[in-house]
């Protein structure tokens, strides 16, 4: 196991191989500009160079939707949708300046293909349902706006078998492909599935999205302040309360891309897996 900030390390681990597949990132609400950048910045720009330097035949980068979320809703996005003039997260920001880097070196030849999974969850998953789940448990999540808002979700196989076409098709080299499980689902409803699952009480106080990035702005300068977490961000805020749903007819079209596993087989096989009792 090795260090995306480890230039020689990342480096060597791209030597004699046939493919790459880049994954690894710095993906948290809270943290440092300098270690996301460091991480999700630098990192990325070692495996480019590992992979331009061996001559690999194909490169693989897993980004993420949020490079183009501006805060407001998002219907039925597709590939197209431009960066935003100012990004709703750190995360968000330093995954841009990835991409940035990615397609340069496309232009320059390397053969990559850069894949956008949206939230993606599943057995092992330790931040999008296990979070929710203990916010419930700890009496702290409430729902964030009316509740109607739509998000597409996207299971890890599913990813997987994205990933796997992408290391194959030839004409998806230097193109970008936003990856869901193609079913846009109402958030909230999923919380309650979640909350249900656990035996955890699924009538949440509702509080508008003024006041609770109001909230979650006072949290952030708090953190700053005392070096801690925020419980809520300005960012989650907004993740929790807008519609973000996508368009993957590219990725149907030259991957050949389609979900191996629904939504509800998704859910069922990933609570199966959460260990509900102490909401880990």
């Amino acid at each position: 196991m090795g260090d995306l900030r480890d230039r020689a390390a990342v480096l060597g681990a791209c030597a004699g191989v046939h493919a790459v597949i880049h994954a690894g990132a710095l993906s948290s609400p809270w943290g440092r500009a300098a270690e996301f950048h460091a991480v999700n910045v630098n990192g990325t720009r070692h495996v480019v160079d590992g992979c331009t330097a061996h001559g690999v035949a194909r490169f693989v980068h897993i980004s993420s939707p949020s490079v183009t979320f501006d805060g407001r809703d998002h219907r039925d996005a597709t590939e197209q949708a431009p960066y935003p003039r100012r990004f709703a997260s750190v995360y968000s920001a330093t995954k841009k300046l990835a991409e940035d880097l990615v397609h340069a070196a496309a232009r320059d030849g390397l053969p990559v293909v850069t894949l956008r999974p949206k939230a993606m969850f599943g057995p092992g998953d330790t931040a999008l349902l296990p979070r929710l789940l203990r916010a419930g448990r700890n009496g702290r999540l409430a729902q964030i706006g009316d509740g109607t808002n739509l998000v597409d979700l996207t299971y890890v196989d599913n990813v997987v078998h994205a990933t796997l076409l992408a290391l194959e098709v030839p004409r998806a080299a230097g193109q970008t492909y936003t990856i869901t499980n193609d079913a846009h689902v109402p958030l909230w409803n999923v919380v309650h599935r979640v909350l249900t699952a656990a035996r955890l009480e699924t009538k949440l106080r509702r509080v508008a999205v003024p006041v609770a990035l109001a909230a979650a702005a006072v949290m952030e300068l708090r953190a700053r302040l005392d070096g801690g977490e925020p419980t809520m961000t300005r960012y989650s805020v907004l993740i929790l309360a807008r519609t973000q749903t996508y368009d993957i007819t590219a990725a149907r079209r030259d991957l050949g891309y389609s979900p191996v596993v629904s939504i509800d087989d998704a859910l069922e096989r990933t609570l199966a897996n959460m260990d509900l009792a102490d909401g880990a």
